[in-house]
């Protein structure tokens, strides 16, 4: 999503609502003959068909645009919603409200996706808002047409008070499908019970580049990883069936594609791949979501492909989404996308003919406004866009609203907003989330757990300790636990807590800043002192270090960046790390971030060390159980971690020539795809194939055992590659194609089975047709990338 706050700056933002709004409809009057499409017995084809014949072109086009910045036309001074200035603004009603938590849509500083909290309404005031708006939406509008509520829910639904769960990467780090089912199933609890029907999530962008200040938005690099975690995501808030239940919300599928491996590692960069590319890597996601689950919206991505952005891509949005994988939902544009058709991308003159090109290229609803659409009613006027191209985006809507229950119940239960806002059970899930997102990098003779009953004295080091970031797209949430306070409990009665901030890495983490100050040296050298000085004192050193939400970010503009051209740890980290090891105490490094940095140092030096990424409100409990081997962690890498910037692309699944070698350098990762240790071992044997031989329309069952050669209970993630031998195109040297995480007892073993499936050993030949080919295959099975077993597998 995109945000500005100089809006009216802009030529082209002073499209004012009129487009839409002309002439005034009649209020809905009771009639003695109902409607059909108010009868919730028809089928949604025939209640569509009746309404669709019932609408004047300007109800339709009403049903297309959004309202974001200018909310001010729906709402008093306030911020309540005022069905006078509703009626006399949008006539002829308005097709969805974006992001109705937000209280002051058109102040200034409110234009950041939710990221000045204190602006935002709670629960209570939320669901008073939208029940406001949908009776007028229901009542006050002549056919009564409900509306859409979006909101974001990247890592739980982004409003005060709402449950705050690891950050996308962390998530994907569970390597735990399962998992991120029930916490979807809270974040679409707590969104519905606001109003909200239907979120922008989840990214089901495959990242290949580190630079980029979203990766931290995404599941990782692997197509499959991302697909699984995907759809799990797409469970938990949608359910597998439709119509939507009542606790459940629609899904907005982002961001479609190729936005993840961004020219320059800067966001929106020009997506420099080819179909084959595409169809192998970055459509997987997208294809298994919208043809395995009812998904009734997807979301365009920013970027070009070939010169062609996707928001104009009709190839991207038409043939493909629709024809060849036959979705039937609408088409979403990001905030500000058609305007930038305009402003970045140089392709038209005005909004006017970029929203003719985006609807005719399938885009069918304008978000966070109504700009390029509001010109629809003209454009059909002037024959430059036609009723039939109307009636098809209005038909997907209106398709949505149906089978959402919205035209028989569009209202929230105020009384139950806040109770089943951040419950008990919810809290009690962000921690098990946290708890197994974490994953163990290295753990030198043994110095984790630790053991209470040693420690007299333990030293805290780290701004991040005591201010916990909780990554982009969040709000408030009602506490978060921060590492300081969880060893602060920890040693209650036990050990003495020393707390050091050692290093400042900026003035301020707020996402939605524009500019970032990184904090001065001499500020630093203060306060590297000040924490070598503490550190003397303890008998263990907990240091967290890592970035911030200001360091690693959503670039939405030119003056408010967020990608990197480097991979070391942003300000003196290392150097207040170097100090504190070299005195020789036990110290454990906790790194807290949103985007995989290149730790060379840390992982030769630190006896100790932790990728945590963004853990959500329970961050220090988690990280406490963790420490003190409540919990015994077992996450994954889901992205190769580079050695230096000068690596990239350093994804795992490179083809065969990739990475000959570098003149004094090293083209292996720091750390590879999928790895993570544990404070036990555990053994993976080779795969044994249920047969050695297949035909090509052929399924084939694998078996790996697991065994748990350590003393204490854990989990282990069994990952399944494949690799195709020899082929008529280019091939990886490895893919994911299936895992399953585990836990074992000591001394336990587990038989963990897959199946394989043709679409497993296939690829886009010559012709680009799917297909498979004979031949053998390599099918190994191990605990991450790199450490597998293997067997041959012959296709006939």
């Amino acid at each position: 999503m995109r945000n500005f706050r100089r809006i009216a700056a802009l030529a082209i933002a002073a499209t004012a609502l009129t487009p839409v709004v002309a002439p005034v409809a009649h209020a809905q009057t009771a009639k003695a003959d109902r409607p059909l499409y108010k009868d919730a017995s028809q089928t949604v084809e025939a209640r569509v068909d009746d309404l669709l014949a019932r609408m004047t072109l300007e109800e339709k086009v009403a049903q297309l645009v959004a309202i974001w910045l200018k909310k001010d036309a729906i709402q008093t001074p306030s911020g309540e919603f005022d069905p006078a200035k509703a009626s006399v603004s949008f006539p002829n009603g308005l097709g969805m409200i974006s992001r109705p938590s937000d209280r002051k849509g058109v102040a200034a500083g409110t234009t950041n996706a939710g990221a000045d909290a204190t602006a935002n309404r709670n629960a209570v005031d939320t669901a008073t808002y939208i029940n406001a708006a949908q009776k007028w939406s229901m009542e006050k509008t002549r056919l009564g047409i409900p509306m859409i509520m979006h909101e974001e829910a990247l890592h739980g639904l982004v409003a005060p008070g709402a449950t705050s769960f690891p950050q996308s990467i962390g998530l994907a780090s569970t390597w735990n499908p399962g998992l991120l089912e029930k916490v979807f199933s809270v974040a679409a609890a707590e969104a519905r019970a606001r109003g909200a029907n239907l979120v922008l999530a989840p990214v089901v962008d495959v990242a290949r580049d580190p630079r980029w200040g979203r990766i931290e938005e995404t599941y990782g690099e692997d197509p499959y990883l991302v697909s699984e975690m995907g759809l799990a995501a797409i469970r938990g808030f949608q359910g597998t069936t439709l119509p939507l239940a009542k606790d459940k919300v629609f899904v907005t599928l982002k961001h479609m594609t190729g936005h993840g491996q961004p020219e320059s590692g800067t966001n929106i960069g020009p997506a420099s791949l080819g179909e084959r590319t595409l169809r192998e890597d970055f459509f997987p996601p997208f294809e298994k979501a919208v043809t395995q689950l009812p998904v009734r919206a997807v979301m365009a991505s920013y970027n070009e492909i070939d010169g062609i952005p996707s928001h104009a891509n009709k190839w991207l949005l038409n043939d493909v989404l629709r024809g060849e994988w036959g979705f039937k939902g609408a088409v979403v544009s990001d905030y500000f996308a058609i305007r930038e058709l305009v402003t970045r991308h140089h392709m038209y003159k005005d909004v006017k003919d970029a929203g003719a090109r985006a609807l005719d290229a399938g885009v069918d609803v304008e978000t966070p406004d109504g700009e390029g659409f509001n010109f629809l009613i003209q454009l059909v006027r002037e024959g430059k866009v036609s009723t039939g191209q109307i009636d098809n985006a209005v038909r997907r809507v209106l398709e949505m609203k149906f089978e959402g229950g919205l035209f028989e119940n569009p209202y929230a239960d105020v009384k139950l907003a806040e109770k089943r806002t951040n419950t008990p059970e919810a809290i009690a899930l962000a921690r098990q989330a946290a708890r197994e997102s974490v994953v163990l990098l290295k753990n030198s003779n043994g110095l984790l757990p630790l053991d209470a009953t040693g420690i007299k004295r333990m030293a805290v080091i780290g701004t991040h300790a005591r201010d916990t970031p909780i990554g982009g797209y969040s709000d408030t949430p009602n506490h978060v636990v921060s590492l300081l306070e969880a060893m602060q409990a920890e040693g209650k009665g036990k050990f003495a807590v020393d707390y050091s901030e050692g290093v400042r890495l900026t003035e301020g983490r707020v996402w939605a800043q524009d500019k970032v100050t990184l904090t001065d040296a001499a500020t630093n050298d203060k306060l590297r002192a000040d924490a070598v000085a503490a550190a003397k004192n303890a008998d263990v050193v907990v240091m967290v270090l890592g970035g911030n939400e200001a360091l690693s970010r959503e670039a939405w503009a030119d003056d408010h960046l967020g990608d990197s051209d480097n991979l070391e740890l942003p300000g003196p980290q290392n150097e207040l790390a170097k100090e504190i090891i070299a005195l020789g105490k036990p110290v454990v490094v906790i790194l807290l971030n949103g985007r995989p940095y290149a730790v060379n140092y840390l992982a030769e030096k630190a006896p100790a060390l932790i990728e945590g990424w963004y853990l959500g409100e329970q961050t220090g409990n988690a990280l406490a159980d963790v420490l003190f081997g409540r919990f015994n962690p077992g996450g994954k890498l889901p992205v190769s971690i580079a050695r230096n910037v000068g690596q990239l692309p350093n994804y795992y699944n490179k083809k065969p020539s990739a990475r000959r070698g570098y003149l004094f350098g090293d083209t292996s990762p720091l750390y590879p795809f999928g790895y993570g240790l544990s404070y036990s071992t555990f053994s993976v044997g080779a795969p044994v194939l249920g047969s050695g031989t297949i035909g090509i329309a052929d399924n084939v069952k694998v078996s790996v055992d697991v065994t748990n050669t350590g003393k204490r209970a854990g989990d282990e993630v069994v990952q399944l590659y494949v690799r195709d031998d020899e082929a008529s195109v280019t091939r990886p040297t490895i893919e994911l194609k299936r895992f399953q995480r585990v836990t074992l007892q000591p001394g336990e073993k587990k038989t963990v089975s897959f199946e394989l499936t043709p679409a497993d050993l296939s690829l886009w030949n010559v012709q680009m047709k799917r297909v498979v080919e004979p031949g053998t295959f390599t099918i190994s099975a191990g605990p991450n990338s790199v450490d597998l077993k293997s067997t041959t597998l012959t296709v006939r």
